[in-house]
């Protein structure tokens, strides 16, 4: 068996749309890459990612035999159609080319960005009712963390849980207080990255402090020693080569220590996550593809949970076939480009903050503020809210606006009756 053909498409995939607004505000548009591998048998293998892969990285697996790709560690999406080819030619679903399953349900978790906490709560009750029983969100300084906690806790339902994920820390707050707080919360779950990766010392004392789990993603030794260091009680692997991840998946489970695999993507991706979650010992942390937040996908039955469940394919290869009639639709469609917008907040007492954002800023922004040198101190339970100022034709207040924050970088503007004060009598 050889691989004669890869076919490489571009998708678009929108959002759903209660969701499209704050992922919009996010990320902007969302672009994806299928890539649908052809044989002398006749049998087509499917991958999925973002960027498309490089023509000469492509042209390494033409005229190879998929069993070739075993434990691949080149790319990820083409790695995933050859397990693909290799399970349907085997005749065996693609768990069972990792060794023996250890789970017939994995679990998985969805995924939303911080926003304001009415959001929040309508991302809480909408993935429930989708059958998760997890919710992943990165924190952001622009909202205020305890605010978005007591909204979804008020609507999520029994043994609903948040998973607080801190992208390593990045404000002035004193973490231990602040997730001694949150901790008290039910719905509460886990923090994920509460401090710098670097700092394996503190995330084994923060261990000791806090009783719920802290899970660690970025990992400043590309989780090796600080594993068997006890930096973690559990700990994320994101986008890992196929090979990669099936060897950490050893040293986790010498340990005895869960982990997840996130890896975002269509239904591909979480067909080929799930096949791998169920083969590796101690993957029992939920697992993360984003898959949820799009409402479309390219495949003709997508994998949907039960109780925070999937239902691990037990049909030769990933158990998923691509609907091209979906393709093809996805191909043609033009998502409106992104144009610049503002982020507006409001302190409690009248303060505005005012932030640029659109094609070319940074990414992480509104997570990681301080990524960018010279902005104020940012906290995650500072009395403020947030809205986005989107950009409109002939509107020359936002112009004014956005190109004074071009010259600034930040603007605070403080109330009026604050100027009022400060002069005295």
């Amino acid at each position: 068996m050889k691989i004669t053909e890869i076919e490489i498409h571009q998708v678009s995939l929108p959002y759903q749309d209660w969701l499209a607004y704050p992922l919009n505000h996010y990320g902007g548009p969302s672009r994806r890459t299928i890539y649908i591998a052809h044989t002398d048998t006749g049998l087509t293998g499917l991958g999925d990612g973002g960027r498309a892969v490089a023509e000469d990285v492509v042209q390494r697996y033409l005229g190879t035999n998929p069993f070739d790709w075993m434990g691949d560690e080149l790319s990820l999406p083409l790695g995933t159609a050859m397990y693909d080819l290799m399970g349907q030619a085997a005749g065996v679903p693609v768990y069972k080319l990792f060794g023996q399953k250890h789970r017939s349900w994995v679990p998985v978790g969805s995924w939303t960005v911080s926003s304001h906490p009415k959001r929040m709560a309508e991302a809480v009750k909408r993935y429930a009712a989708g059958g998760y029983t997890w919710l992943k969100y990165h924190l952001s300084p622009f909202e205020n963390v305890f605010d978005q906690t007591e909204a979804m806790q008020a609507v999520a339902p029994p043994g609903f849980r948040v998973h607080y994920d801190f992208t390593g820390g990045g404000t002035a707050d004193h973490m231990v207080d602040l997730l001694e707080r949150l901790q008290d919360y039910p719905i509460a779950g886990c923090f994920e990255d509460p401090i710098d990766e670097r700092d394996i010392c503190g995330s084994i004392e923060l261990r000791k402090r806090i009783r719920l789990p802290i899970v660690r993603h970025r990992a400043a030794l590309d989780c090796t020693y600080e594993v068997l260091m006890g930096a973690g009680d559990g700990y994320i692997r994101g986008h890992q080569l196929i090979g990669v991840a099936a060897r950490q998946a050893g040293l986790f489970a010498a340990g005895n220590i869960p982990f997840m695999l996130q890896n975002v993507g269509t239904s591909i991706t979480r067909a080929m996550t799930t096949h791998m979650m169920a083969a590796f010992p101690s993957a029992t942390l939920p697992f993360h593809s984003d898959t949820e937040t799009w409402k479309d996908d390219v495949v003709q039955k997508r994998l949907e949970p039960v109780n925070g469940l999937l239902r691990v394919p037990e049909t030769p290869g990933l158990g998923v076939s691509l609907d091209r009639d979906a393709l093809e639709r996805l191909k043609a469609l033009e998502l409106p480009p992104q144009r610049r917008w503002i982020i507006r907040s409001r302190y409690a007492n009248g303060t505005r903050m005012y932030c640029p954002y659109g094609p070319g800023t940074a990414g992480h922004f509104l997570v990681r503020p301080d990524w960018k040198r010279g902005l104020l101190p940012f906290s995650y339970c500072a009395p403020i809210t947030t809205d986005y100022w989107d950009e409109e034709d002939d509107d020359p207040e936002f112009t004014q606006m956005y190109t004074r924050l071009e010259r600034e970088g930040m603007v605070l503007d403080p109330p009026e009756d604050l100027f009022r004060l400060n002069q005295g009598p």
